[in-house]
């Protein structure tokens, strides 16, 4: 039986109209008019001004929430398959057991200290009112308008992991690891090596010394001596396989 582990980043879903994270016109590259998305992108910044937070979040992600999934989601339909994506294609292409380690767009958790799992819920973007957007957004997360500041266990935050925040099971970080110890070859796409769960792979991989593939078209060099390079875009693996 085949146990190779898929770890995808943003670059499998830029063949979907997504942007990449750090790319000219990536998510990361491009911030809020006063903060920069390290700086937007934190449960500090949710906390203290919810409004701006769910506005950027909102522009710049649940703008993509119609794409649809590509050749190389319905390839990776079937894989074992660890995403750092939060679009939610590789569901859509129809990946049953797929772990989103970051969370997913498409859902929502209360807002509680880390550590505990607790449920989700879908999140309804289309009852946002682009014309009332604050105060729809405000609405959706049930933030009191007044106050302006979401209260644990009472309103909802976006299910993704912030850059203050940490893996937990709520983002089944356990079961993650557990795959990358059975792992028996690991293939890497799209990704720029630059998160943690990135990271915590290739410690897994070298240490079991099992073989590793590096799909992109600017790949990272890996210091590693059982490792394969695929210069090319993963639609254009997929071809091969």
């Amino acid at each position: 039986m085949d146990n190779t582990l898929y770890i995808t980043g943003a670059g499998v879903s830029s063949e979907s109209g997504i942007p990449t994270f750090r790319g000219e016109d990536g998510f990361w590259t491009i911030g809020s008019e006063n903060y920069t998305p390290q700086e937007m992108a934190t449960r500090a910044m949710y906390h203290a001004n919810p409004v701006e937070f769910l506005s950027w979040y909102y522009h710049r992600f649940a703008t993509y929430r119609h794409h649809g999934p590509n050749d190389v989601h319905h390839w990776l339909a079937d894989k074992n398959l660890i995403t750092q994506n939060i679009d939610g294609l590789d569901g859509k292409a129809g990946n049953k057991d797929y772990i989103a380690i970051h969370g997913r767009l498409d859902q929502m958790t209360l807002f509680h200290e880390q550590g505990p799992v607790v449920d989700k819920f879908m999140t309804p973007w289309e009852d946002v009112d682009a014309d009332n957007l604050q105060e729809s957004l405000l609405d959706i997360f049930n933030i009191n308008p007044l106050s302006k500041t979401p209260e644990l266990d009472h309103s909802f935050k976006p299910f993704v992991l912030l850059f203050d925040e940490f893996y937990t099971d709520l983002y089944r970080i356990g079961e993650a690891q557990q795959r990358m110890q059975d792992a028996e070859r690991m293939v890497f796409m799209g990704t720029s090596f630059s998160v943690n769960i990135t990271q915590m792979a290739l410690r897994a991989a070298v240490h079991n010394r099992i073989p590793i593939e590096i799909v992109d078209p600017n790949p990272v060099e890996i210091p590693y001596q059982h490792v394969s390079y695929f210069k090319m875009k993963a639609s254009d693996y997929i071809k091969q396989r």
